[in-house]
């Protein structure tokens, strides 16, 4: 099944490190719903640090700026099932299956205990990994929709995360790059986080530091990290 591999376009895939230790940053696209099949991973953000290991599921929530640490554990490589929820899917379930926003969510990643659905869910995905060809879209439908029915029986709040097809909107850049400068994103996505385009990006962040994001966001060739260039008292924007 081509979800072995990393894809820009792959719904549900198989994530496998084979290397001793990977890292990167990012953020994603899309929410996406993970369970951790061995290895270790450990997500580092402005505000909290989480480590998952072996049969840990969780929800990583869109447009969240992480550093990712994937290594072995056990003698085992870092192996992960990680189903996308893209905003067609999402609109297609909750067109069938109303849901709505009762208060705001707080995109912070989600946990979730054992359950005997998750266990079977996952359980059943795991075989079609050996597939050579793509999964049947009819199947990936079947199962993006299952696994949104297991979340919503098991986590009442879930609908005020999927429910919620915005694009991030303009915040306080200022407070925003103090706090996650050090991360190795593109001025394109720093922009795209902060509600902005490129153009009003570059001239916000003028404003608020009297200096251009250049040196700060290009990201880093050489594996060094850059010296932080935010004035203690940046001015709100």
């Amino acid at each position: 099944m081509s979800g072995q591999q990393k894809s820009e376009y792959a719904e549900i895939l198989l994530s496998c490190i084979e290397d001793s230790y990977y890292k990167e940053e990012m953020a994603l696209e899309f929410h996406s719903f993970a369970r951790v099949v061995s290895g270790e991973m450990k997500v580092i953000q402005a505000d909290n640090t989480y480590t998952f290991t072996a049969g840990d599921t969780l929800i990583f929530p869109a447009n969240q700026l992480s550093t990712l640490i994937k290594s072995p554990k056990d003698g085992l490589p870092y192996k992960a099932v990680v189903i996308f929820f893209t905003p067609e899917r999402l609109k297609a379930f909750y067109t069938k299956n109303p849901g709505k926003r009762t208060a705001p969510h707080t995109h912070k990643i989600k946990t979730f205990a054992k359950h005997p659905m998750l266990e079977s869910f996952f359980a059943s995905l795991i075989p079609y990994f050996d597939l050579e060809s793509e999964l049947p879209e009819k199947i990936m439908a079947i199962k993006i929709e299952e696994a949104l029915t297991i979340l919503r029986t098991i986590d009442k709040d879930i609908d005020q995360l999927m429910v919620d097809f915005s694009e991030p909107h303009k915040i306080n850049l200022a407070a925003f790059m103090e706090k996650n400068y050090m991360h190795n994103l593109t001025m394109e996505k720093f922009g795209h986080l902060t509600g902005r385009s490129l153009t009003t990006f570059k001239r916000d962040f003028k404003k608020s530091f009297n200096t251009t994001p250049k040196k700060m966001v290009t990201p880093k060739k050489t594996g060094a990290c850059p010296l932080p260039i935010i004035p203690k008292k940046a001015k709100p924007n």
